[in-house]
């Protein structure tokens, strides 16, 4: 009974072995969640970075479809994506900028440096927002439409998703 015993544990660490290996084996890396799509928004409010006034997401999308940009100033993949959100600003595309777990001061100098795409930046200092969205990483981009669903999630923008993006907004209004 005792050699039992103290081989259980063993046996435990080698049946999770085998589990999380086939896991692996058999995940896509590439696979975004995509929990959201289709569904509300989540009633989400956030203090403005220039003012620190609160304020609702879902109201925005009153005067039509929206992006809504989850990024950092300490995420390196966010500073290659930058250049898209700035040729959809020069597109008149409407954008909210989400600072994610980032001091305000370094958002703040982060936007100076690249440019400001956003329409609006709001801050989600302790990451309760990004939870809300279900955001597994910055940067990560949330299609709005008027009637305030999710519809469509994008990560690490590039140029090249700029004019794809750019049209669907247009067909969303």
């Amino acid at each position: 009974m005792t050699r039992w015993m103290a081989a259980l544990p063993l046996v435990v660490l080698a049946a999770l072995a085998i589990l999380f290996a086939g896991y692996a084996l058999h995940h896509d890396p590439k696979v975004i969640p995509m929990a959201l799509v289709g569904k509300p928004a989540p009633d989400v409010t956030l203090p403005a970075l220039d003012t620190g006034a609160m304020v609702k997401i879902k109201d925005a999308t009153r005067e039509g479809p929206i992006l809504v940009n989850f990024f950092a100033s300490w995420c390196g993949p966010c500073q290659v994506e930058h250049p898209a959100l700035m040729a959809m600003s020069a597109r008149h595309v409407r954008i909210i900028g989400v600072a994610y777990k980032d001091a305000p001061a370094n958002s703040q100098a982060f936007l100076a440096k690249l440019g400001d795409p956003f329409t609006q930046v709001l801050v989600d200092r302790d990451g309760r927002a990004g939870i809300e969205f279900g955001v597994s990483g910055v940067p990560e981009t949330y299609l709005i439409g008027r009637d305030g669903k999710v519809l469509a999630k994008y990560t690490n923008l590039n140029e090249g998703d700029v004019t794809a993006l750019t049209a669907r907004l247009l067909t969303a209004r």
